[in-house]
């Protein structure tokens, strides 16, 4: 709930008080734009220090992923490549760029 600003200064008083080493953002590639649209709130909100993609598997382009990359500055940490636990795997920049140029445009 990116949009609920009470809910939004709940989590960074959670942010605050708790002090974690680390803040990850999830995201769900499906859902495109409101995947960076969230991104940028919940950066705005927490400074968080990396991101973990699910469902790129289907997102065959990655825009969300290279979007919220970009526009955070901060790194991809994991990625959701299916629905069970085994298929969270490190994100790897360099088969990620292969996996982008074997898929045909409009594809």
């Amino acid at each position: 709930m990116n949009n609920s600003k009470p809910l939004m200064n709940e989590l960074n008083k959670v942010v605050t008080v708790t002090k974690p080493d680390m803040k990850i953002f999830i995201g769900d590639a499906l859902t495109g734009n409101d995947a960076i649209d969230q991104a940028k709130k919940f950066y705005n909100h927490t400074e968080f220090d990396g991101v973990i993609m699910t469902m790129l598997h289907v997102d065959t382009k990655g825009g969300s992923a290279i979007s919220i990359a970009y526009i955070t500055s901060k790194p991809i940490l994991y990625v959701g490549t299916g629905q069970g636990y085994d298929d969270i795997q490190s994100f790897e920049s360099g088969k990620f760029i292969e996996k982008l140029k074997e898929e045909p445009i409009g594809a």
